[in-house]
């Protein structure tokens, strides 16, 4: 049976059809120097096939071409505009030698991806997708994956353009965010109702913040009854120093993914960034004993995260810091628009409890654009009072724009500053774009502890040294423990005067720590508690989010209160609570998502 017929047969009957998983992190971990993945088709092929060879022995039935971003304006922009026919055909020829050496009848995809920018009209958009098909066909794929589209009105255009060239079978994948919906605010519902529009084979979900991410958008989309995609990353990205940095979720996570998305009804499963053989393996053996789901993995609830900071001079939180008094900040995030009034009313509520002393405020957390911290800081301490910690990331701002605001900051009173390197930028509003990070955290400490030395970042004299008091992010549980404890060191060379934990479930992680370190902690020290009202929850945090380990013991005793988890969530964050009281100079709460006043519940 010819390939796209048998592809077609599957799509509607039999079990569902195991795909490869995040290929083009992985090549360029394998790789190094590398201009972007599909760079390595023509300088290390052998890379790309053992990567292809690995995921067809984990069970993978249906493997990507390694041309995601292959089209001709990405490849322009990093002077590989010559190469697109090379890149192209190299990429389905490697994977079709992974086939032939396999001796596994997988189907091969033609991956296409978004254009990365908004530069040119529509008209010229489809071109860049049209070409980039015929070339893919022209070597032979048996179908296209057009994925990872932020976008639905460009996913469209690809669509239509990838028609006008070939009658190949087309699998339409949209990346949506934990409430199901694209960064453009449509609703997976919406997208499967047009979707179904078109002439694809299936439609479904890849990347994004992990498998629950995609099971409530393939939960929403099933309703117009094409055949469903679930391809999700392992779960949130984060930087450790230059590194991206993925969480460790367990195979049996993945395997507990796998038979939730076959119970929604997908017929194609597999992952993206982030997952690897392992993850595959596990999927297929999901896939093949037709598992049964054991817990309820989709959630209507979603996570914050992040830690937060203080500054210097004589801030409330340096002198309880320095006078050995516990220390309450409770952690908020600025608005997604304009409106500050909804902040005020949180920040001015838990200032009138009277357990609160400061507020740590995110600075475009998951890399989407919102207010940005040091502004709203200002804007609470102005209009509210609370003292505030503003997170600062050199994401998204040059050395001079990171001095420009803080300068700016200072005069308007601010003092504590948090510096924390921030999410990758790939993970937020604006798919291709890339961070600024001319400094990481370290260097951005050493930016403000220079600017309180009265010099900028070149040691050029400024009209008056700063007063900030500067804080900064660990994590006691990291993995590599080793680089954290190095990096940690050179935070406290910097100049950091505080420190935040990542949120910590554990404080044998902080004992392990300050052993390692090998002395107390020479900088007072605020844990990170997140009060976790679910099973579910805690699940995806210690399996999809990078650096927080939730021990067994944790999830245990939150499975098994069942629908009074909520309440053992609570006993849990206040015995963390006391628990700080004695081991720590203080705590940040994250509050339950969207209900920022839960805190004080903890606190009451």
């Amino acid at each position: 049976m010819h390939p796209v017929s048998r592809f077609l047969d599957r799509l509607q009957s039999g079990s569902p059809i195991v795909a490869d998983g995040g290929t083009g992190i992985l090549v360029s971990s394998a790789v190094s120097r590398l201009r972007c993945p599909e760079d390595a088709n023509l300088r290390a092929p052998e890379s790309v096939l053992a990567l292809h060879l690995g995921f067809i022995r984990a069970g993978a039935e249906l493997i990507e071409t390694n041309s995601f971003g292959a089209n001709r304006r990405k490849l322009r922009g990093l002077f590989l505009e010559d190469e697109v026919k090379r890149i192209n055909e190299a990429a389905v020829k490697i994977a079709r030698e992974a086939r032939e050496v396999s001796g596994r009848d997988v189907f091969i995809a033609g991956a296409i991806g978004p254009l990365g920018d908004t530069g040119g009209s529509e008209e010229e958009g489809g071109a860049v997708f049209a070409e980039q098909a015929e070339l893919l066909e022209g070597r032979g794929v048996d179908l296209f994956t057009v994925e990872t589209f932020y976008d639905l009105e460009e996913l469209l255009v690809a669509i239509a353009a990838v028609r006008s060239v070939s009658s190949l079978p087309i699998v339409a994948l949209l990346t949506f965010d934990d409430d199901a919906r694209t960064l453009a605010g449509v609703t997976a519902e919406e997208a499967a109702a047009q979707l179904s529009q078109q002439d694809v084979a299936a439609v479904g979900a890849n990347h994004g913040g992990g498998p629950q991410a995609a099971l409530r958008a393939i939960e929403q989309m099933g309703a117009d009854g094409l055949p469903l995609v679930a391809m999700p990353n392992v779960g949130l990205a984060s930087l450790a120093g230059q590194r991206i940095v993925f969480p460790h979720a367990t195979p049996e996570y993945f395997a507990e993914f796998a038979a939730h998305a076959q119970e929604l009804g997908a017929r194609i499963i597999g992952g993206c960034c982030g997952t690897t053989p392992t993850e595959i393996a596990a999927i297929r053996r999901a896939v093949d004993e037709r598992r049964r789901p054991t817990a309820p993995l989709v959630v209507r609830e979603r996570e914050l995260l992040v830690p937060s900071t203080p500054s210097q001079a004589d801030t409330l939180l340096a002198r309880k810091l320095g006078a050995g008094e516990f220390v309450v900040s409770v952690e908020i995030d600025p608005p997604r628009g304009a409106n500050p009034d909804g902040m005020f009313e949180i920040a001015q509520t838990l200032q009138d409890s009277g357990h609160v002393d400061v507020v740590d405020v995110n600075d475009n957390p998951r890399a989407r654009a919102r207010m940005s911290g040091m502004m709203a800081s200002v804007a609470i301490e102005r209009n509210v009072g609370i003292e505030t910690i503003p997170h600062l990331t050199p994401r998204d701002s040059s050395v001079a724009g990171l001095e420009s605001m803080l300068l700016g900051a200072h005069a308007e009173g601010i003092r504590n500053v948090l510096a924390v390197t921030g999410d990758p930028p790939d993970a937020g509003d604006y798919p291709g774009a890339s961070g600024v990070y001319e400094v990481d955290s370290i260097g951005l400490s050493k930016v403000i502890t220079q600017m309180n030395r009265g010099e900028d970042f070149n040691g050029a004299e400024i009209d008056a040294p700063t007063s900030f008091f500067l804080g900064v992010a660990v994590n006691p549980a990291a993995d590599d423990l080793g680089y954290e404890l190095d990096r940690f060191e050179q935070k406290l060379e910097a100049g950091a005067s505080f420190a935040m934990t990542q949120v910590l479930f554990d404080f044998e992680f902080l004992d392990s720590f300050l052993e390692r370190l090998g002395r107390e902690c020479p900088i007072p020290l605020l844990i990170g508690i997140f009060y976790v009202r679910s099973y579910q929850l805690a699940l995806r945090l210690h399996n999809e989010v990078p650096g927080i380990v939730v021990p067994e013991r944790v999830l245990a005793r939150l499975q098994d209160a069942g629908p009074e988890a909520g309440a053992v969530g609570l006993e849990l964050a206040k015995e963390l609570l006391e628990t700080s009281r004695e081991r720590a100079a203080g705590v940040y709460l994250i509050p339950p998502f969207r209900q920022p006043l839960a805190a004080l519940d903890v606190l009451g």
